[in-house]
């Protein structure tokens, strides 16, 4: 490794390679980071993302693509289900990703545009000038590193620490978080739809998903609000409606992690600073997904750091457009699902029913998720009357 950069992208997932590619793409030049030895792996996502949000930064390719999906079906505690088409469903439906191959596309794109990258390489403080970040410090196969750059940026997911050690508070509280699990499980025909599972009868505060992935396997996967979840474990969970609803299914992987789902942070940028993805918390609170936003958040930073670069200005004054763009578009849309995370978190069985019964009669099967909503909230006005400022 060189000794300074134009940039440093702390972590090779989604949001920092694309970060990477952007910025050089634009001349600068870059290192990018990632503190484990592949890339992609282990994976912690139910691993669904939409086509259109996909298709802004890349074509779709069999090698990542595990399985092309119809929509997805919403399942009340009741069994009640609720059919939604593709491109009506959530951002987070359309194509289930390979993403141990998917990330290390991105990240040999990155390369392939000039970024320089490194696996097995962790960021463990920052240099600082005057009180501006001026890079990173650097373990690389247990050697220590000082390496300048005129900005960093932090892509280093829920545990980031680069966020921290910038001055920005980055702490979450346990409603901020879900605590997930999930198994690859094979012997199972998963069909066409995605499924998403809510109530109590199945988690605390989130779901159970089932993500198709090609042939006879499919992601099995709950998340559990962290201030909901007391002595419950996700394994124990997932476990259990394993084996009361898919009992002739085998697992072959399992992974766990966290997700956050507290809507956007003060403040994502400082000094020779910016935040991406789940590092700057712009998964989206109702679903947990995170994908695209990271990716587009991604391209903003690029972006941005490229203005930077030509004007010679790394401070706030030049780095707060990125702040200003990403909470104009990724912003408003986590805002709006916090709202109803907040209120879905609080409903019981009972009332997922009455919600799901209240589409009785009605195609909801093309219906996108805001129309949907606002159908079901002319229906039941009191049970959702904190939502009204949405529709």
């Amino acid at each position: 490794m060189k000794d300074s950069y134009d940039v440093i992208v702390v972590g090779a997932g989604p949001g920092g390679s694309i970060t990477a590619k952007t910025c050089a793409e634009g001349g600068l030049d870059v290192l990018l980071i990632e503190k484990r030895q592949e890339i992609g792996d282990p994976v912690r996502c139910a691993e669904g993302v939409g086509k259109d949000q996909l298709l802004k930064h890349i074509a779709p390719d069999k090698r990542w693509i595990s399985a092309e999906v119809k929509g997805s079906r919403i399942v009340a505690p009741d069994g009640t289900e609720i059919l939604m088409s593709c491109d009506a469903a959530m951002k987070d439906v359309g194509y289930t990703l390979e993403r141990k191959v998917f990330d290390r596309v991105l990240a040999q794109k990155a390369a392939m545009a000039g970024a320089e990258v490194r696996v097995k390489t962790r960021a463990t403080g920052l240099l600082k000038n005057n009180g501006k970040v001026s890079g990173i410090k650097a373990m690389y196969m247990g050697d220590m590193f000082d390496i300048k750059a005129n900005i960093v940026i932090g892509a280093d997911g829920i545990e980031s620490k680069i966020g921290r050690w910038g001055g920005i508070d980055t702490s979450l509280k346990p409603h901020d978080i879900e605590t997930c699990a999930q198994f690859l499980i094979s012997n199972i025909d998963p069909g066409e739809y995605s499924k998403f599972y809510i109530g109590e009868k199945y988690s605390s505060g989130g779901y159970v998903w089932i993500f198709p992935k090609g042939g006879n396997t499919a992601n099995v996967g709950i998340g559990i609000l962290g201030s909901k979840s007391g002595k419950i474990r996700a394994l124990s969970l997932l476990t259990k409606f394993v084996e009361t609803s898919i009992p002739q299914g085998k697992i072959i992987e399992m992974v766990v992690g966290g997700v956050p789902v507290s809507g956007p942070i003060k403040k994502t940028i400082a000094d020779g600073l910016m935040l991406v993805g789940d590092a700057a918390r712009q998964s989206d609170p109702l679903t947990g997904g995170g994908i695209t936003n990271a990716m587009d958040a991604g391209k903003i930073a690029g972006e941005v750091c490229i203005k930077a670069k030509e004007k010679g200005d790394y401070s706030v004054k030049t780095l707060k457009e990125y702040e200003d763009r990403w909470r104009a578009t990724i912003g408003k849309e986590i805002e709006r699902s916090l709202k109803v995370k907040n209120l879905m978190v609080n409903l019981n069985d009972e009332q997922f029913n009455k919600l799901a019964h209240s589409l009785d009669g009605v195609d909801a099967s093309n219906m996108e998720l805001p129309h949907m909503l606002a159908v079901i909230f002319k229906k039941n006005p009191k049970l959702l009357w904190e939502l009204r400022s949405l529709f």
